[in-house]
């Protein structure tokens, strides 16, 4: 501007403008994020054309630039194919041998023959309890009462407390009553080994009209395991780790 010349017109004749210079530059901030945006777009578009311009030349420029491109593509989808039938194609089924079956042969006996393994205990099949009381709690109960229980018959000289004592922990653990039974002269202990092996949870049967002797003739300890239908399977010559809480557990069920 000149300030010799009349104000609002320079020296060159140009028309006049209207200049505004704010007081505070921050008035100016929007203008300043107006032009950085479209600095960037302009930035943009210049790579853009950098990356794209190539492929949209015709001639044999573009032609140059394309091939590549397509190269690339056909040999991602070979690859991939390849990894598709190696992941999709499962091996030949190869064929099964079978071996033979073992024949299991045992020991043969002092008379040539072969000698069967005996069984760790004898159980029968269930069959009903006999007909007939016994003595339980100082009263006369039938005997196909004591269902859903383990009776132990204890036979005379039997040195089977450690049998009773585990027998009694089976039968709490499967939560069913658990009853001594004897006749004759060991009646007379009877009481001292429920309270010795019992485990506070067995009670004291006494046959005192030999029911339960004269049907099962115990020479050893033989457990009935009754069920909730009154019959009853026979278990003997049980060893030494016996294990009877599975059966036990499903003396509420009937048997036959």
């Amino acid at each position: 501007m000149s300030f010799a010349s009349e104000p609002g017109r320079d020296d060159g004749s140009l028309p006049p403008v209207n200049i505004v210079i704010p007081d505070d530059a921050r008035e100016l901030e929007r203008d300043v994020l107006a032009y950085r945006r479209e600095q960037r777009a302009q930035r943009r578009r210049q790579r853009f054309l950098r990356l794209y311009g190539p492929l949209r030349r015709s001639g044999p420029v573009g032609h140059a630039a394309i091939l590549p491109l397509i190269a690339t593509c056909v040999a991602l989808a070979m690859l991939a194919g390849a990894m598709l039938s190696v992941v999709t194609i499962s091996p030949a089924s190869a064929p099964t041998v079978s071996s033979p079956p073992r024949a299991t042969t045992s020991a043969p006996g002092p008379s040539g023959a072969p000698r069967t393994p005996s069984p760790v205990s004898n159980a029968q099949s269930p069959a009903k309890l006999p007909t007939g009381t016994v003595q339980l709690d100082s009263r006369a109960v039938p005997v196909r009462s004591l269902v859903s229980s383990a009776l132990a018959l204890i036979p005379a000289g039997c040195s089977c407390g450690p049998a009773l004592l585990r027998l009694a922990g089976q039968a709490a653990a499967a939560r069913v009553h658990l009853y001594f039974a004897a006749s004759g002269a060991v009646m007379t202990q009877l009481a001292s080994l429920t309270a010795q092996y019992g485990g506070g949870a067995a009670a004291a049967v006494y046959d005192t009209r030999g029911v339960l002797d004269g049907t099962y003739h115990p020479a050893s300890l033989t457990v009935l395991l009754v069920y909730s239908d009154a019959t009853a399977r026979v278990q003997t010559d049980l060893p030494a780790g016996f294990q009877l809480t599975s059966a036990l557990r499903g003396l509420s069920q009937p048997g036959a």
